[in-house]
């Protein structure tokens, strides 16, 4: 009982600060005609995380950012996809839905596992936190931990999706969603800025 506890108040701990993540998520939801459409965010974040959180519990992905030019290119990709991101989410408008040109399925596919992938800072926080607290269990209940952590992963995408929905229903008019809109973008920039930082920091 013990690890399932600490695994869900520690990734509850980890996740709920708002992040690009987060961010597109509850956007998709919002935006999105019908929750069922939002879906394919909704899963892929969580597929990433269940991914990432397995990976910082077996130890591989320690060794992966041990790879300096994997860190770089990782750090380069995030930054120019993250200005991308930003500059798309700005000009959205609630309108953008009935829209040819609103997110499919395939876009938030890529967009989900990008910003959830080649965010270094996640990354970190993964392999030095989740990672690292793994390490005080073994067998059965390091695994239970990491269920735990994976579990409040897939429940919170699914409460930030159904969250947004709501709010795009009560948003008549497309007031609030379009600045939602913008904040999100200046959330994403802000993390492009800080990647940019880190590169040269790393560069040094």
């Amino acid at each position: 009982m013990e690890p399932f506890l600490h695994g869900i108040i520690l990734a509850f701990g980890l996740i709920l600060p708002l992040g690009v993540q987060n961010v597109f998520v509850f956007n998709q939801g919002a935006t999105q005609k019908k929750f069922t459409h939002a879906l394919p965010s909704v899963i892929t974040a969580g597929i990433c995380d269940t991914l990432l959180i397995t990976m910082a519990v077996a130890g591989v992905s320690i060794m992966v950012l041990h790879i300096e030019w994997l860190r770089t290119l990782m750090f380069i990709v995030g930054f120019f996809f993250l200005a991308y991101m930003g500059w798309l989410m700005w000009k959205n408008t609630p309108e953008f839905n009935n829209h040819p040109e609103s997110f499919t399925p395939s876009k938030q596919i890529l967009f989900a596992a990008s910003v959830s992938l080649f965010n270094p800072h996640a990354i970190m926080d993964t392999i030095g936190v989740i990672g690292a607290s793994s390490l005080v269990y073994s067998g059965i209940k390091k695994w239970i931990f990491s269920i735990a952590c994976i579990l409040v992963s897939w429940v919170w995408f699914f409460s930030l999706a159904i969250t947004g929905k709501k709010i795009g229903q009560i948003d008549t008019n497309g007031k609030l969603l379009k600045r939602i809109n913008q904040i999100s973008a200046f959330i994403i920039w802000s993390m492009a800025v800080y990647l940019g930082s880190q590169l040269f920091l790393t560069s040094d």
